[in-house]
């Protein structure tokens, strides 16, 4: 973000954030807020709310997959269990 001309501040903010929403979303990161900074540089501010909209909705929708995922295999094999079941029933 220092190569694209972002100020530290907002940078500092952003990755704070960032870890915040992620943690929010359900991830390991930890919630970071610089309370005292938060109020009094808006620079800062600004980045922490950016960082936390992004990552928090970033981590959501990884989970939100993985859970598609896992419903989808799910759905999967409770299929190939009633196909196994019916071939079995239709030999007797």
């Amino acid at each position: 973000m220092q190569a694209e001309g972002y100020p530290p501040a907002f940078i500092d903010g952003f990755e704070a954030g960032c870890s915040s929403g992620r943690q929010t979303a359900g991830g390991l990161d930890g919630f970071r807020k610089d309370v005292p900074r938060y109020l009094a540089m808006p620079l800062y501010a600004q980045g922490w709310d950016d960082g936390f909209r992004q990552c928090q909705a970033t981590q959501q929708s990884a989970l939100e997959r993985e859970w598609h995922d896992d419903d989808w295999r799910d759905r999967e094999w409770r299929r190939h269990v009633d196909q196994t079941m019916a071939q079995a029933l239709r030999r007797r």
